[in-house]
């Protein structure tokens, strides 16, 4: 870990964003559950009584899959440059958190374009790399390598000046 007395040129929380509030994912559900109840109790009353369970699945499934998604936004990805190094840490609920201290000036940026699959953001050293800010929107990611490369320039020319 970088210490508080290194200068930061790049001290970054990258997270993914919610695309639905607390309030907002509750209406959603209650009005899921309703429509689900109304229509199997509708079923229920024609006659066909394992529709409700149906119903109920359905709910249950959306809920299990709202619930996976709110985890996966949980994890996050921090980024910090100095002088000497890049410290990079991920972490992800579930999983084991990835911590690397890398060397600024030999470490290498890269935003690949492959055709007919999503850019990804890349930091090399030697023959290992790691991809960072995979849940970052396209131009969000072009605007993070940017301020990257700018923190990344500006911690080499400290180290070694021109």
């Amino acid at each position: 870990m970088i210490t508080e007395t290194r200068k930061l040129y790049l001290d970054a929380c990258l997270r993914p964003n919610r695309s639905l509030s607390p309030k907002a994912y509750l209406l959603v559900m209650l009005l899921i559950i309703s429509i689900s109840f109304i229509a199997g109790i509708l079923f229920v009353s024609m006659g066909a009584f394992p529709v409700l369970g149906f119903f109920g699945l359905d709910a249950l499934l959306i809920w299990l899959a709202f619930r996976s998604s709110f985890r996966a936004l949980k994890q996050e990805t921090h980024v910090r440059v100095s002088a000497e190094t890049i410290d990079l840490s991920h972490h992800r609920p579930g999983q084991k958190s990835v911590h690397v201290v890398l060397p600024t000036c030999f470490t290498r940026l890269e935003l690949s374009q492959a055709p007919r699959r999503p850019s990804e953001l890349r930091l090399s050293y030697r023959d290992q790399s790691w991809v960072i800010g995979r849940f970052l929107t396209p131009s969000e990611r072009r605007d993070f390598r940017q301020a990257l490369e700018s923190a990344i320039l500006q911690a080499r020319q400290e180290r070694h000046p021109v």
